[in-house]
């Protein structure tokens, strides 16, 4: 062709793309100041002649999908966009840092955003924005002033941008001021060092009136006490308005960044240079991050279930279980129960099972945490009744509960124990209201109001002096129920109606809540306890699924699992009160759907093998425990930083009339250390390993004979001593008249 080339360059990322008219492929080369000036990085062959080209300006890239440059070609009949990714892997523990982008298989013509939810600094450092930097009277009176990169930018004077440095581990060498503009104006540090200069962040959140969409949501209204950021200017209107990353729905969501103020005043992540450095690539992790779960052997199932009611509102968890035993609802008219041994695995008869007959449907069941015996069974006949299982098991039909609650005029969502107080029941209804009873005397005591519809779910607070709840009105509440029937504060929900659930973490500072958002896309909402009404302090993006995500928090380690019915997965995330606030961890896949999944105490943990959670998961015709446990080398070592002591929670601290009269207490606290075993921090550092012989042995001259006597000995040494006497010596002959 006889047609010149055109050059599009675009001075953040250096990237150069020459375009000829007439011709059917674009180039993509690297401009770097230093030999050799330009590097070629990628060829993107056209689907048609090119008429012409243009730069999409920087501020109107996907830049959450790794956009990092995007061509206009003006074809015969139309104009295309064409789109350079750098893939960013945001799942895993590592994150790839400045490579080749042949290596990190640059594309173009991408029609299919790479999603990811962080947002890569390295790839998008600040860009020029809309206001100049001189007005005309100044560039006629001899002003020089550019925007350009300002100083402690992403640009590397000694290393390329884009270019791989070798399989060794990523080191960042000194920034210098300006290293591209050494090739894009003749000054070797011009004026766009200039304080006049303007720049604007490509990070939607930064961005003049963002439209950005992601899984991490941002606050409606930022804190007053958060100012603007300094480099945006209020007259810099950017014209890329409009354009945004497009929003995804990941699977496996990566962790977010912080969207609050911390609420500890420090931090558990170093802040040494390195590491921070370090961090920025990788982000903080979680030591769960490779915890695993396992279905334990089938010797331990329970097998042959049948007739299982799997139509429980999605207010209850399905079934409940506690150190002895599981009670699952039948679909059998009656409302009826079965309660399974735990001690007692195997397949269960053909035969039906001795029941407990509640004469109403099953809303919501749960054991008394202080009373492994006692059940309370929810009903839509607005009844709570109190069944006693005995101490060797049903072994026959009970139609007669040991007590039942009155006082609820319409159908019973759920029921919560008290985590502290015997004998103390928390129980919500349709009547929209919360009623708290004292089983000792059989009377409620305690009545919530407040609400404006369906109560999704209700949970005490660690201490027992707080409740709090999660309503279908869009609204979170949290009561002091022996200070009133009103609550203490409000804030506002998830957003969707389809079902929710709150839980306390974070030692009580803070709620974690589950629920859907407008587009019913299931998400986690983390609050603040003490302040509800200012919204989330993080919200994480899940999936979609129409099943509520059932939570289950372990207070020992700070993870919460989660998991809906009908699911195949469970989600684990380490909870902190602070920024990132959910660190992921691996998660359990099963191959077929569970219809409910419930964590057992504590002390059913085996510690001997790392195990910090035990799990049951109600699959369509069988019970079978799952153990998650972490992968430790020394595991004839207590892991006593994986096993803090742990909360007595079947032991109780107050009795239902010192609760009620305003009294408060600490559960006791127990040790996991088995006997004969060393905590891990006390443990022996290990001997370092032996090293190799120095390659000098290997390497230095031998003489010839030298090499023939080590030949020899080593074949003396396979061959034996030539000294011993052969196999043949020893033979006794015949004498020579016996060869007649």
């Amino acid at each position: 062709m006889n047609e010149s080339l055109m050059p599009l360059l675009d001075p953040d990322s250096g990237l150069l793309v020459l375009a000829g008219k007439g011709e059917s492929q674009l180039s993509c080369y690297e401009v770097a100041p230093q030999q050799p000036a330009l590097s070629p990085v990628t060829q993107c062959l056209l689907e048609s002649a090119l008429r012409g080209a243009a730069l999409v300006p920087r501020r109107a890239l996907a830049v959450m999908g790794c956009e990092v440059l995007r061509v206009l070609q003006l074809s015969d009949t139309a104009i295309m966009p064409i789109s350079y990714h750098v893939p960013r892997k945001v799942r895993g523990s590592w994150v790839r840092g400045w490579e080749g982008l042949r290596n990190l298989g640059l594309t173009s013509h991408v029609l299919v955003c790479h999603q990811t939810v962080e947002f890569h600094q390295d790839l998008f450092p600040d860009t020029a924005g809309c206001v100049p930097a001189s007005d005309p009277h100044a560039w006629w009176a001899g002003s020089n002033q550019q925007v350009g990169p300002r100083p402690g930018g992403p640009l590397l004077a000694s290393t390329s941008l884009w270019k791989p440095t070798g399989s060794s581990p990523i080191h960042w060498p000194a920034v210098r001021p300006c290293a591209l503009s050494a090739v894009l104006c003749p000054h070797p540090y011009p004026s766009c060092l200039s304080p006049q200069v303007q720049r604007v962040s490509l990070h939607p959140a930064r961005r003049p009136r963002s439209s950005f969409t992601s899984h991490l949501v941002y606050p409606a209204e930022p804190p007053a006490d958060v100012a603007s950021p300094a480099e945006t200017p209020v007259g810099d209107v950017d014209p890329s308005e409009g354009f945004s990353s497009p929003p995804s729905s990941l699977t496996s969501p990566s962790t977010p960044s912080s969207l609050g103020p911390s609420l500890s005043s420090t931090s558990g992540i170093s802040t040494s240079p390195s590491q921070r450095s370090l961090q920025s690539l990788l982000g903080p992790s979680s030591k769960f991050r490779h915890a695993q779960g396992t279905v334990l052997h089938r010797d331990s199932h329970i097998t042959n279930l049948k007739g299982l009611n799997l139509t429980t509102p999605g207010e209850s968890d399905g079934f409940c279980a506690n150190q002895l035993r599981v009670a699952v609802p039948l679909l059998s008219s009656g409302g009826q129960v079965a309660v399974l041994e735990l001690r007692k695995p195997g397949r269960l008869p053909d035969t039906a099972l001795p029941t407990l007959q509640n004469g109403a449907a099953v809303t919501d069941l749960a054991w008394d945490p202080f009373d492994p015996h006692r059940l309370a069974v929810a009903g839509e006949d607005a009844r709570i009744r109190l069944w006693r299982v005995p101490p060797e098991g049903l072994e026959k039909v009970l139609t007669t509960p040991e007590a039942v609650l009155t006082g609820h005029t319409e159908k019973i969502y759920s029921l919560r124990f008290h985590p502290l107080a015997a004998n103390i029941l928390a129980s919500s209804s349709y009547d929209l209201t919360i009623r708290i009873w004292d089983l000792q005397a059989g009377a409620e005591r305690l009545r919530l109001q407040g609400h404006q519809d369906q109560i999704f779910g209700l949970a005490w607070s660690p201490d027992g002096q707080q409740l709090a709840t999660v309503c279908k009105d869009g609204r979170l509440r949290v009561y002091k129920p022996r200070s009133g029937a009103d609550p203490l504060q409000e804030g506002p929900g998830p957003e969707g109606a389809r079902g929710a659930r709150i839980v306390w973490v974070c030692n009580g500072l803070c709620l974690l809540v589950s629920g859907f958002d407008s587009r019913s896309e299931r998400q986690l909402l983390l609050y603040s306890a003490q302040a509800l009404a200012g919204g989330p302090l993080a919200i994480l993006g899940l999936d979609v699924a129409p099943s509520t995500l059932l939570p289950s928090y372990d207070p020992d380690t700070g993870l919460v699992l989660l998991t809906g019915k009908g699911d195949t997965r469970v989600f684990l995330y380490e909870l902190l009160p602070e920024a990132p606030f959910f660190l992921e961890c691996n998660s359990f896949t099963s191959p077929d759907p569970h219809k409910g999944f419930v964590l057992l105490p504590k002390s059913e943990c085996d510690v001997r093998e790392v195990e910090f959670a035990r799990c049951l998961r109600l699959r369509q015709t069988s019970l079978e425990p799952v153990a998650f446990r972490l992968p430790r080398v020394r595991k004839e070592f207590f892991q006593d930083d994986v096993f803090p002591d742990t909360a007595i929670t079947w032991e109780p601290v107050l009795s239902a009339k010192a609760w009620l009269e305003g009294a408060n207490g600490q559960p006791r606290l127990l040790s996991l250390q088995p006997p004969g075993m060393t905590p891990v921090s006390q443990a022996p550092r290990e001997a370092p390993a032996r090293r190799a012989p120095s390659s000098a042995l290997y390497l230095e001259e031998k003489s010839d004979q030298q090499k023939k006597e080590e030949l020899l000995n080593a074949m003396v040494a396979k061959l034996g001593n030539r000294e011993d006497p052969l196999p043949q010596d020893s033979f006794e002959g015949v004498d020579e008249d016996e060869w007649d």
